[in-house]
């Protein structure tokens, strides 16, 4: 059970050491400017296998439970399938439902433990293999890989890498669960945080915090649903920033733009300055900071917000 991209090297090892019997992925949904129907990146990989693929619309229905059932695994593996599994299909395979997921549990709980862990600067994160309950990534785990977050990493590069960490742990892990040979450790419930899974507006930039935050805030949201703030009465999307100069608060206000040494473009934070390296006005191509402060100008010294 899986839906992005994230999922798939999970799989693809799946289908090299084990008898894949079904896959469930998300139903095709609208993508891009055209809003046109696109199947998961599960899906597309599966179909190139001839796997079997199950898009259910929620696992609810007891006809949708009974299906699962006469598929007869013997395991479920769940990698950022994006439903919650309840208990009619926790308790299906003799095994269990195990779980694939982007943190050191139990920090990190929840949708977006990627996103989550650049934001607030951890400085490690990694993948957990643990045996689902009906809890929200409550339960106990089987194996743990920690990987470091570099300071340039976003959420697409770091889920990138702890993708293939993930399926290359879930492969080392799941003979040795199979055989008796793991104790399932439970989780320090002192330790917990919990995520939510991210909404669009969420990637609006809060120029009252330090110019750190903003920066981790910018990686956070990339890809999606992208670090952006308004100009003008158009949104500016910040695709890629980098800490710039310490500020006085008291010379520029939070969220005014201005251009430092001629090239430098910047804005004033809650605590010192970002500077802006890449950045997308509304209906206009993404540019260089430096072509943006050219070609507008009259923007300079404008309030973000």
């Amino acid at each position: 059970m899986g839906t992005p991209q994230f999922a798939v090297p999970s799989l693809e090892k799946l289908t090299e050491r084990y008898d894949v019997a079904a896959v469930v992925t998300q139903p095709d949904a609208p993508a891009g400017r055209g809003k046109h129907l696109a199947q998961s990146a599960v899906k597309q990989f599966a179909l190139s296998k001839g796997l079997p693929v199950l898009q259910p619309e929620s696992l609810k229905p007891a006809e949708v439970v009974e299906q699962l059932r006469s598929v007869q695994a013997d395991c479920i593996v769940v990698a950022a399938f994006g439903q919650i599994l309840r208990k009619a299909v926790l308790d299906l395979p003799r095994y269990g439902c195990i779980n694939v997921h982007g943190s050191l549990l139990p920090r990190w709980r929840g949708a977006s433990p990627v996103s989550a862990a650049i934001a607030a600067g951890d400085e490690m994160t990694g993948i957990t293999i643990m045996r689902m309950d009906v809890g929200l990534d409550s339960g106990p785990m089987l194996s743990k890989r920690a990987e470091p977050i570099g300071p340039e990493d976003t959420t697409a590069t770091l889920m990138d890498r702890l993708s293939h960490i993930g399926a290359d742990l879930l492969i080392e892990t799941l003979p040795k669960y199979f055989a008796g040979e793991i104790t399932p450790e439970g989780q320090d419930e002192t330790l917990v945080t919990v995520c939510r899974q991210l909404k669009k507006e969420e990637g609006r930039i809060d120029w009252n915090l330090s110019a750190i935050e903003v920066e981790r805030h910018v990686r956070a949201m990339t890809p999606w649903p992208g670090a952006f703030t308004s100009v003008d009465g158009k949104q500016l999307k910040i695709l890629k920033s980098r800490i710039g100069m310490q500020l006085d608060r008291m010379l520029r206000p939070p969220g005014q733009l201005f251009l430092q040494g001629g090239k430098e473009l910047l804005v004033a934070c809650g605590g010192g300055a970002l500077e802006l390296l890449d950045v997308q006005l509304e209906g206009k191509k993404a540019v260089a900071a430096a072509d943006f402060a050219r070609g507008y100008a009259a923007l300079l010294g404008s309030m973000l917000g």
